[in-house]
């Protein structure tokens, strides 16, 4: 199976470089299932229902998140709506939504995706660790290919988790950061690691954002209203092959496709 992980969807310009890139890349590397990060995609913060389903008629099969997912208030009131957006797991009983998901591709092969936010410089939710060992024994009841989305600012607590889970998944994949790491790779056991993979939206930016914006809040420490920008589109991304029989990873390998101007 080959999977494709889209990093962070920001703003207008990132959907549209997924509207348009990504029925390419599909076709080009023979992908079968798309899973993106969308807890960005409306204005830079957070989704609406209008945006879930503009990304899901975009050839997205699966929706992750993070922290922002909860920034629109109308979140909440939809997001069980959808078979297949997830919010980080270890989030508290009793918060909307499901922290992950199973998916079968066109020929019957099993996926289960889990999201899981990390607590380094972040909230403090509960143990990603622990409650990504609960979710995947559920999870491996029915599949033993396991994508996991560990959206965190912390590199140390995404190679923890990802050496943790060396093994029992196909893949431990770094969001949050916006910014693509050079460290990709199948770790001994056959899982298959990166720190961040990356953003996909205007990289004339700081992280997205339009740099003088970004830049009055870093000298003035004012709160200010941070606005997508505009320039330089790219879609970021790691495309994944995986042994449909054991779970482990084949290889893993990093994307980075510009929009033409």
């Amino acid at each position: 199976m080959k999977v494709l992980f889209v990093g962070d969807i920001v703003g207008k310009p990132g959907r549209i470089a997924v509207k348009i890139l990504l029925p390419g890349i599909v076709g080009d590397y023979g992908v079968d299932i798309v899973i993106a990060n969308c807890e960005n995609a409306a204005g830079g913060f957070g989704v609406t229902r209008k945006v879930v389903d503009e990304l899901y008629s975009s050839d997205i099969d699966i929706l992750t998140s993070g922290n922002h997912i909860w920034d629109k208030k109308e979140t909440a009131e939809f997001i069980g709506d959808y078979e297949t957006l997830v919010r980080p797991a270890n989030y508290p009983a009793g918060t909307p939504g499901k922290g992950s998901v199973i998916v079968h591709n066109g020929s019957g092969t099993s996926l289960g995706v889990l999201n899981l936010e990390g607590r380094v410089f972040m909230r403090p939710l509960d143990c990603p660790f622990r409650v990504a060992e609960r979710e995947i024994d559920a999870l491996k009841d029915k599949t033993d290919i396991i994508i996991v989305d560990i959206h965190a600012e912390a590199t140390s607590e995404k190679e923890a988790l990802g050496w943790f889970l060396d093994g029992r998944v196909s893949a431990v994949l770094g969001t949050h950061t916006h910014v693509q790491t050079a460290d990709e790779r199948v770790l001994p056991r056959g899982t298959a690691y990166i720190t961040d993979v990356g953003m996909t939206g205007p990289f004339d930016s700081i992280l997205g954002i339009k740099k003088e914006v970004s830049l009055e809040r870093f000298l003035t420490l004012l709160p200010n209203r941070y606005d997508v920008a505009k320039g330089d589109v790219r879609l970021q991304g790691v495309l994944i092959d995986i042994d449909d029989t054991t779970g482990s990873a084949l290889s893993i390998e990093r994307l980075n496709i510009a929009m033409e101007s």
